[in-house]
């Protein structure tokens, strides 16, 4: 072990089995050592530090302390905004594709654009989730294109009908997960389901209705009714109540009635096809005061007949 410089300044080191502290020398602890000469060095104007390294020093705590008071206050954000926008990268252009039914604007509005907004501090994932709640949006890509250009690609859900709930019109998909809210005639084309439980049944028995394509270019709305069977509203009014099961074969009767009598240009109110065994025609109320009128009639001519032939 080395003790503290001997009389002549000069190191000595001590025999192995014999300490520092046989002289009466004090030693430092290892780890204290670097630190006491240092200070040792400063006081005596050994150590010198570079010019201006105080000034750098206060200017870099300084610095620190603005940054951790941003930080506190959460104004991180902001200032990076504003920094990144000053330095030429603020958004100048938003390329949107993919997109039928979602707007640009409704996408600037989500995004909040203002012209004043950084490329730099613009947050991705946040964009993309923005974007993901508008209602026509089923997957979002958002890129960066520095310096000033965002590119957004859409994956957006598609309208397979309309689902009347109430007095509210929606525009749903095939799952019969609710798109938005109808708002004009766009859509008109699509078919009509109505009633509680409508939309999730929706999709499977359209598809089965597509082997009937004479009849089912003829419905005006497909209602549910129960929740078990469906009833079909056609343009001219007229009601077609099909079974819960079966319905192959209620269709297979109607069809026939069509074709052997016209059933359906005649002036009923609905045809009743959920029995097996008989088939119920329900006539409209004018046509009910029609027959009246003809029963009256031929009851009146029957009795002048019978009348006729007492004489005789």
């Amino acid at each position: 072990m080395l003790a503290l410089r001997g009389n002549r300044g000069k190191r000595v080191r001590h025999p192995l089995g014999v300490s520092a502290e046989a002289d009466g020398a004090f030693v430092l602890p290892r780890p204290l050592r670097k630190s006491v000469r240092l200070l040792v060095g400063l006081g005596t104007g050994r150590v010198r530090f570079p010019a201006h390294t105080g000034t750098f020093s206060a200017a870099a705590f300084l610095l620190a302390t603005g940054l951790y008071g941003m930080s506190l206050g959460g104004h991180t954000q902001n200032f990076a905004q504003a920094s990144t926008t000053a330095a030429g990268f603020a958004i100048e252009d938003v390329r949107v594709s993919g997109n039928e039914q979602t707007s640009e604007i409704d996408i600037l509005q989500q995004l909040g654009l203002d012209g004043a907004t950084s490329l730099v501090a613009l947050d991705i994932a946040e964009a993309r989730r923005l974007i993901g709640e508008l209602p026509w949006v089923e997957s979002v890509t958002v890129r960066k294109v520095y310096p000033g250009t965002i590119e957004v690609d859409l994956a957006e859900r598609k309208a397979f009908g309309i689902w009347q709930h109430g007095s509210d019109l929606s525009l749903i998909e095939r799952s019969g997960s609710v798109i938005a809210p109808l708002r004009d005639n766009k859509f008109a084309a699509l078919p009509l389901f109505v009633g509680r439980d409508a939309e999730t049944a929706a999709a499977n028995f359209y598809d089965d209705f597509s082997r009937w394509p004479e009849f089912r270019a003829r419905v005006k709305a497909f209602v549910r009714v129960a929740g078990r069977r469906w009833d079909l509203v056609l343009k001219n009014g007229i009601v077609v109540k099909l079974p819960e099961k079966g319905v192959a074969r209620a269709m297979r009767v109607l069809a026939d009635m069509e074709e052997g009598h016209q059933l359906l240009e005649r002036d009923i109110a609905a045809v009743d096809l959920r029995l097996d065994d008989r088939t119920t025609i329900q006539l409209t109320p004018d046509a009910v005061a029609r027959r009246e009128v003809a029963l009256k009639a031929r009851e009146k001519m029957l009795k002048e007949l019978e009348k006729q032939e007492k004489r005789i």
